[in-house]
């Protein structure tokens, strides 16, 4: 995996990239009206569920609906603080200190965050 650096402003910002140097981050940070969040390739809001335990999803079936997980390819190896684990179904998840890593379908654009405390167990991934 790829590590590269930029800058938000003066905040320099760690990416973690897929092994192909050429393709975009996996995960980044990005600005949203909450401050700083972790945001996929697309630079949407990623969240934690308060309710997965150490690299264990507890999010399938019909919340993997709603929240879907940031998929991690069968290339994708850990990297600092960023890691992969394997889901119920066998499928691949990146995860960040161990804890697995989603979108919100609700979230429609790079910056909304419509999912920060739903039901009070889902918040922003922050770095």
């Amino acid at each position: 995996m790829n590590r590269r650096t930029t800058l938000l402003g003066a905040l320099a910002v760690t990416l973690v990239a897929p092994i192909a140097a050429s393709a975009a981050p996996v995960i980044q940070t990005g600005q949203t009206s909450a401050g700083t969040v972790l945001t996929d390739a697309h630079n949407m809001t990623l969240y934690v569920f308060d309710k997965d335990s150490a690299a264990v999803s507890n999010c399938n079936d019909g919340c993997a609906k709603k929240w879907p997980p940031l998929k991690a390819s069968r290339s994708a190896r850990p990297k600092d603080k960023f890691g992969v684990i394997i889901r119920a179904d066998g499928s691949r998840q990146w995860a960040y200190k161990g804890q697995p890593l989603y979108t919100w379908f609700k979230d429609q654009a790079a910056g909304d965050t419509t999912g920060d405390g739903v039901k009070g167990v889902w918040h922003l991934a922050r770095p």
